[in-house]
């Protein structure tokens, strides 16, 4: 019996425990994925070193880790691996002789969404929503595919500098600069990504007032539950070509059930279970 699982907060939404059994059951493979959401089991924070250890210990082949500990389980791993040192975020973890080993695939995930999902879509400069663990991938996943200025909007913005500061060295011939999300200017803009758990089960609304969206926009949503967030309505009645998280989840997902099962997976046959 392979064990995986997620963790996270408000995820009892999450449909990764379908997704990845029934891509095991596809590959004769026999794995269980549980959820272990902290606020549901009414877990802290601090908690999160405890649980990993738990899972060690009870033969946990790996698992997932979503909001809020992308970036907070990166000190209490044994190693990461280039991928996660690329972004400074961990969403995957593989349990290997007792040593826990992270990974991010949330990168290639959104990479892949986007050129899939906007072809041809103009990338000279993008608003990005969220400077988290999340949004440490898709700002990279949007410098690698040619974004020239990237506007990084935040609340904390001392997270959002850091972010802007490694992205400086990685990308020196972009522009990145941070913004407070009561300074967003979004009138020379080609497009927008929602990187924040705004709109997602559990915390509904929109991370950027309706009247910033205009029809010359492409909007990315990453959440994928639910597919349709009030920020990909309202983009959508506007006009705006848009695309939630399932092809990133999809993408992401596929290269996490190879890194703990050490089974490559049908990214096609998961995204029809998903859908």
């Amino acid at each position: 019996m392979i064990r995986s699982g997620l963790l996270g907060r408000s995820i009892l939404a999450s449909r990764s425990p379908e997704l990845h059994e029934k891509e095991a059951q596809a590959l004769g493979l026999e794995l269980r994925y549980e959820l272990f959401d902290f606020s549901d089991r009414g877990w802290a924070d601090e908690d999160l070193a405890a649980v990993l250890a738990r899972m060690v210990a009870e033969g946990f082949s790996g698992f997932n880790v979503t909001y809020p500990f992308k970036q907070t389980v990166v000190p209490l791993l044994d190693a990461l691996d280039e991928s996660a040192l690329a972004v400074g975020a961990v969403n995957t973890v593989a349990v290997t002789e007792g040593r826990l080993i992270g990974y991010n695939t949330d990168m290639a995930g959104f990479r892949g969404s986007f050129l899939d999902g906007l072809p041809g879509a103009g990338i000279d400069r993008v608003v990005q929503l969220g400077a988290g663990g999340a949004g440490a991938a898709v700002a990279n996943a949007l410098l690698s595919l040619g974004v020239r200025r990237l506007d990084l909007v935040d609340v904390d913005e001392r997270r959002a500098a850091r972010l802007r500061d490694d992205l400086a060295v990685r990308y020196p011939d972009a522009a990145v600069s941070v913004r407070h999300p009561g300074e967003v200017d979004t009138r020379d803009v080609d497009g927008i990504v929602n990187a924040t758990p705004i709109g997602m089960n559990g915390k509904p609304g929109m991370p950027i007032a309706a009247a910033l969206l205009q029809p010359s926009h492409w909007v990315a949503d990453i959440i994928y539950f639910p597919p349709e967030t009030e920020l990909l309505r309202v983009a959508r009645e506007k006009g705006c070509p848009a695309i939630n998280g399932v092809g990133m989840v999809v993408g992401q997902a596929a290269r996490a059930f190879e890194i703990i099962t050490g089974h490559k997976a049908d990214s096609l046959r998961m995204m029809q279970t998903l859908l």
